[in-house]
C-alpha cells in the first residue's frame, strides 16, 4: 500500500531482502531494484577495523578472514570476533600481530551452518564428500567417488543447489559445482569423523590416479593433498615434488616453495633409508633453485638447502644431483662475494662438464666460470668462456636448464657475461647487441627471472655508456618486473640505478635518497657482490653535490670491500673517481675562503692534492691495462 502511494508523497523508502524473497508488488517506474554484491577488499578491511576497535590485525590475518568469508558481512563479523576472543587471554599490548595459521569457525556460526546441513538429510553426505573434494569439484569426479546411483546423486546435488549450499556451472557431465561460502565447505568437512575423512581422501586419491590421468598430470598437488590427508605419506611425497616442479615451470615460485616444503616436512615422519634420502635430495635441489629467485642469492636458507643437498650427495654417492647442488652453492658464495670459494666451485663444475662431454653441463659451467672471471676482473677469459657456453647452448634442447641451475638459464646468462665483458674490453656497440640477444632469448623462453636478469644487464650497459634517460626508463621497467615477481635482488638494485639517473638529470637530493635506499636493502639481504659498484654510483653523485669528502669516504669503503673480496671488475673506476673527487676538494676549499684569504690555499697544498689525484689516475690506468679494460682505461686517461 505504501509503495503504491510513494509517487504522490515526499518519501524515500529503502527495503532489503534475501535473494529467495519474491516481491509481491509490481515493478513500477518509481521503483529501482539493486543486487548487493559481497563486500570488497576495502569494505572487509573497514568492517574488521570496526569490529576489532583499538586492536589491529596483521595483514596476513585480514587476508585469511577475507578469503574464508567471501565478503559476507555476518561471516566477517563473526570470524573476526572469534579471532579476537581466542587470543585475548594472551595479548597484552592491544594489537594482534600473530595469526593462527588455520582459522577456526566460531561456535555460533558453526552451529547455524550445521543446522542448515542437518536439514538437508540425505544430501548431507554429498555435501561432506564435496567438501572433501574441495571448494570446487566436477560432476564427473563426484560421480566417480559417490556411493549413489546417477539418479540419486543428481537429486542430492539438486537439493544442495536449491538450498544455495552449492552453485552449478556448465551442463551435463561437464558441470562444475562451487560451495557458496568457504565456511560452509569447512563446516561440512569438519562434521566428518576423522576415520571417514581419511577414507574419503584415500578413495579420491585412487580415483584421480586411475581414472583422471589429465588431472593427475596437470594438478599433482590435488593427488598429493588427498594422499597426505589420508595419511599415506610415501605416496604423497612424489606428488608434492611434481607439483613443485610444475609450479616452477609456470614461474609460480611462492606456490612451488609451498609444495616442496610440504614434501620435506612429510619426509621427516619417515624412517631413514636410502630411498628417503634420495627423495630428500631431489626436493632440496628443486627448492634451492626457487629460493634463489624468491629470497635472493645470498639468503641463508639457500646455503642451508644446498649444503644439506651436498651432504646427501656424498652420503648416497649420487653424481647426477652433484652438478645442480654445486651450482647452487656457487651462486650463493658469488652473491656473498666469497670469490675464492666461488672460483673453486666454478672450476669444479667445468671439470665435471668436460669429463661428461655434455653440452648442457658445459653451457652451465661456462656460465658459472665466465661470470666468476668477470667479477674478479679477467674480462678476456670471461668472454672466452661465455662464448663457449653460447656455442654449446641449444634453446630447443636446453630450455628447461634454468629449473636445474639455480634459476639461471645458461643461454641468457652467458650472453649477459659476454655483454659486460665486451663493454669493458672496449666494444660498447657489440656489448649492447649481445645484451639485446640475451633479452631476446629470455623472451623466447618465457622465463621471467632470466628476462629480468637480462634487463638488469642492459640497464647496467646504459649506465656504463652514461645514457641517463635510457637508464631511468629501463630501470623503471626493471623495478615493475621485480615487484610483480617478488625478485629481491632486482628490488634492491633497481632504485640504485633509478637514483643515479635522477641525480644526473633531475634532482640530486632525490637521487641520493634512492641510491641509499637500494644500498640499505642490499646490505639487509646480506649481499656483498656489486656493493663497490653501487658505492661508486653514490660517491659520484655526492661529488656532483660538492660533497667530495663524503664521496671519498664512500670510495674508501668500496676499495676496502675490493681488497677483502677480490671483486675487482670496477676497481679501476673506483680509483679514477677518487682522483676526480680529490681534485674537486681544491675547488670546494677555494670557494669557501673569502676573497682576501685565497692565499691561505698555499701552492704546496695545491701541488700535494694534485699529486695525490694524479697517483689515483695512474693507478686506475695501470689496473685497466692489466685487465685489458679499454673502456676504463680511456675514461681514466681522459680524467
Amino acid at each position: 500500500m505504501l509503495i503504491e502511494q510513494i509517487p504522490t508523497t515526499n518519501l524515500l523508502l529503502v527495503l532489503t531482502f534475501r535473494p529467495e524473497f519474491a516481491p509481491p508488488w509490481k515493478l513500477r517506474s518509481h521503483i529501482s531494484q539493486f543486487v548487493l554484491s559481497r563486500l570488497g577488499k576495502k569494505q572487509v578491511e573497514a568492517l574488521i577495523e570496526k569490529v576489532t576497535a583499538e586492536k589491529a590485525l596483521s595483514a596476513e590475518l585480514i587476508e585469511q578472514i577475507r578469503m574464508k568469508t567471501d565478503g559476507v558481512p555476518l561471516f566477517v563479523e563473526e570470524l573476526t570476533k572469534s579471532v579476537v576472543e581466542s587470543v585475548a587471554a594472551t595479548e597484552s599490548v592491544g594489537t594482534l600481530r600473530e595469526a593462527p595459521r588455520q582459522l577456526g569457525i566460531p561456535a555460533t556460526l558453526q552451529e547455524a551452518l550445521l543446522a542448515r546441513l542437518d536439514r538437508l538429510a540425505s544430501a548431507r553426505q554429498i555435501a561432506q564428500l564435496g567438501a572433501t573434494l574441495g571448494r570446487e569439484f566436477s560432476y564427473e569426479l563426484m560421480q566417480a567417488v559417490a556411493p549413489l546411483s546417477a539418479k540419486d546423486l543428481r537429486s542430492a546435488l539438486g537439493k544442495l543447489v536449491e538450498a544455495e549450499i552449492l552453485y552449478p556451472h556448465g551442463i551435463g557431465e561437464q558441470k562444475q559445482y562451487f560451495f557458496k561460502h568457504a565456511l560452509i565447505q569447512d563446516t561440512a568437512y569438519q562434521s566428518l569423523l576423522k576415520s571417514t575423512r581419511q577414507r574419503y581422501h584415500q578413495q579420491i586419491a585412487h580415483v584421480l590416479e586411475e581414472r583422471f590421468p589429465g588431472t593427475k598430470d596437470t594438478q599433482p598437488e590435488l593427488v598429493a593433498h588427498h594422499y597426505t590427508e589420508a595419511g599415506h605419506i610415501e605416496q604423497a611425497i612424489p606428488y608434492w615434488q611434481q607439483a613443485g616442479e610444475r609450479a616452477t615451470q609456470r614461474s609460480a615460485y611462492v606456490e612451488a616453495i609451498g609444495h616442496l616444503t610440504k614434501g620435506l616436512e612429510l619426509l621427516t615422519t619417515l624412517p631413514e633409508t636410502s630411498t628417503r634420502d634420495q627423495q630428500e635430495l631431489a626436493l632440496h635441489v628443486a627448492l634451492g633453485s626457487i629460493l634463489i629467485a624468491v629470497q635472493g642469492f645470498s639468503h641463508a636458507e639457500v646455503e642451508t638447502t644446498y649444503a644439506r643437498a651436498l651432504e646427501l650427495c656424498q652420503r648416497l654417492g649420487d653424481s647426477t644431483q652433484l652438478f645442480p647442488t654445486l651450482s647452487g652453492l656457487w651462486i650463493f658464495y658469488l652473491a656473498r662475494a666469497e670469490l675464492r670459494k666461488t672460483r673453486t666451485l666454478a672450476e669444479q663444475l667445468f671439470h665435471i662438464a668436460e669429463s661428461a662431454q655434455d653440452s648442457a653441463l658445459l653451457s652451465m659451467s661456462c656460465h658459472a666460470l665466465g661470470q666468476t672471471l668477470f667479477f674478479v676482473g679477467d674480462f678476456s677469459s670471461c668472454l672466452k668462456h661465455a662464448e663457449q657456453g653460447i656455442a654449446q647452448y641449444d634453446i630447443r634442447k636446453h630450455s628447461s636448464l634454468a629449473l636445474l641451475h639455480a634459476a639461471s638459464d645458461p643461454g641468457v646468462f652467458c650472453r649477459i657475461s659476454a655483454a659486460r665483458a665486451l663493454w669493458h674490453l672496449g666494444y660498447p656497440e657489440q656489448a649492447m647487441k649481445m645484451g639485446d640477444e640475451a633479452l631476446g632469448v629470455a623472451k623466447e623462453l618465457s622465463h621471467p627471472y632470466s628476462y629480468t636478469s637480462a634487463l638488469y644487464c642492459i640497464v647496467g650497459l646504459h649506465h656504463f655508456r652514461r645514457e641517463a634517460q635510457a637508464v631511468q626508463e629501463r630501470a623503471a621497467v626493471l623495478a615493475a618486473l621485480a615487484n610483480e615477481h617478488s625478485f629481491p635482488f632486482f628490488l634492491a638494485s633497481s632504485p640504485v640505478y633509478q637514483g643515479w639517473a635522477s641525480a644526473v638529470q633531475n634532482s640530486r637530493e632525490d637521487g641520493v635518497k634512492l641510491i641509499r635506499d637500494g644500498l640499505s636493502q642490499w646490505k639487509t639481504m646480506g649481499a656483498q657482490l656489486w656493493q663497490p659498484h653501487f658505492l661508486s654510483l653514490l660517491a659520484g653523485v655526492c661529488g656532483q653535490k660538492e660533497q667530495s669528502e663524503e664521496g671519498i669516504r664512500l670510495l674508501a669503503e668500496a676499495l676496502d670491500i675490493v681488497s677483502r673480496t677480490e671483486e675487482r671488475w670496477c676497481e679501476a673506476e673506483l680509483y679514477r673517481l677518487k682522483g676526480e673527487l680529490t681534485l674537486q676538494t681544491l675547488s670546494v676549499v677555494s670557494s669557501q675562503l673569502p676573497a682576501p684569504n685565497t692565499q691561505h690555499l698555499t701552492p704546496s697544498t695545491q701541488v700535494a692534492v694534485e699529486q695525490e689525484a694524479e697517483s689515483c689516475f695512474l693507478k686506475a690506468i695501470d689496473i685497466a691495462q692489466q685487465q685489458q679494460a679499454k673502456s676504463w682505461e680511456l675514461r681514466a686517461v681522459m680524467s
